[in-house]
């Protein structure tokens, strides 16, 4: 049970056969168009009989799932606070990382498994996302459109949330310091207003035009021409996550958000973040809620050019 826009996420994955999502538009659709929607995937969950229920959240949802839905087994994160009812709807829990975390995500979310008796080994911990034959082919056809062939690097530089993105300026010299030195660029956004804004700043900066598929991709197509590159560089971001999944070697830039909880997982991998912000990671949205994160923006081009040489060099 996943939010819908992250569904393609897990649609073709061998051990999945049945994903139920919840839509964040429901709530803009009126209190009786999202009474049915909710009603509507309560009893098809109900029909399903579940007998495990894992929560990876502290959203109230998964609590009121529990409770009506009763699966045999009902195991959700152990509170900070005392929360009796949420106490009652669960049947184990599993202790949250002490603020100050040096465990990644997805050790933390495996504890839940751990605490019913399954230990997971370390070669079922990868993460999977299968683009399929239809992304497969789309992506492949708009590299061969554009030249591109092996060796070329994909660019992720924008997030949903804007303070977690390099300042465009700073994006443009990368781009051009690797196609200077023979690397083609391959950029990707979110078809949405506010990052394709950024892209079009970065791309007014270059001194020549990397291959622009901003806004031209689904998540599977993302992972597709990922998997393809041969480096990803991007921010604390689902497509920083996506190349991951597909093996791909990454480079990270992270600010405000944790790169121990939050880094790629089980790739090769570098992380740029600063050494001069003893802040960090404060998990702010920028420095004081101002939306801009200095500890992100001062980042040096030079120290990620570098990283990336290093990478491409492995």
């Amino acid at each position: 049970l996943v939010y819908a826009d992250t569904r393609e996420m897990l649609s073709l994955h061998p051990a999945i056969s049945r994903i139920h999502t919840v839509d964040r538009s429901w709530k803009e659709s009126g209190l009786m168009t999202q009474a049915a929607a909710e009603w509507s995937l309560w009893r098809q969950l109900k029909a399903r009989r579940y007998d495990l229920l894992v929560h990876l959240t502290e959203h109230r949802r998964g609590m009121w799932l529990a409770k009506t839905l009763k699966p045999r087994i009902r195991v959700a994160p152990l509170l900070r606070n005392d929360d009796a009812l949420w106490q009652e709807s669960f049947t184990h829990f599993y202790k949250l990382p002490p603020r100050g975390n040096s465990r990644h995500t997805v050790e933390s979310n495996l504890d839940a498994l751990r605490r019913i008796g399954i230990a997971p080994a370390e070669d079922e911990k990868s993460l999977v996302l299968i683009d399929g034959a239809q992304a497969a082919t789309r992506a492949t056809a708009l590299l061969a459109q554009q030249g591109v062939g092996p060796g070329f690097v994909h660019m992720h530089p924008t997030s949903r949330w804007l303070f977690k993105t390099w300042p465009a300026e700073r994006v443009a010299q990368l781009i051009d310091a690797l196609q200077a030195e023979g690397r083609r660029v391959v950029l990707t956004a979110a078809p949405v207003q506010k990052e394709m804004a950024v892209i079009e700043r970065i791309l007014g900066l270059c001194a020549a035009p990397p291959v622009n598929l901003a806004g031209q991709l689904s998540l599977k197509e993302v992972a597709s021409v990922a998997r393809r590159a041969a480096l990803f560089v991007g921010v604390d971001s689902a497509p920083m996550h996506i190349a991951a999944s597909q093996g791909t070697p990454v480079l990270a830039l992270f600010g405000p958000s944790g790169d121990i909880e939050w880094g790629p997982w089980k790739t090769v991998h570098r992380i740029v973040a600063s050494d001069v912000h003893p802040c960090r990671p404060c998990g702010q949205d920028g420095c004081g809620g101002s939306k801009i994160s200095e500890c992100l923006t001062t980042l040096p081009v030079a120290r990620v050019r570098d990283a990336a040489r290093a990478l491409l060099a492995q």
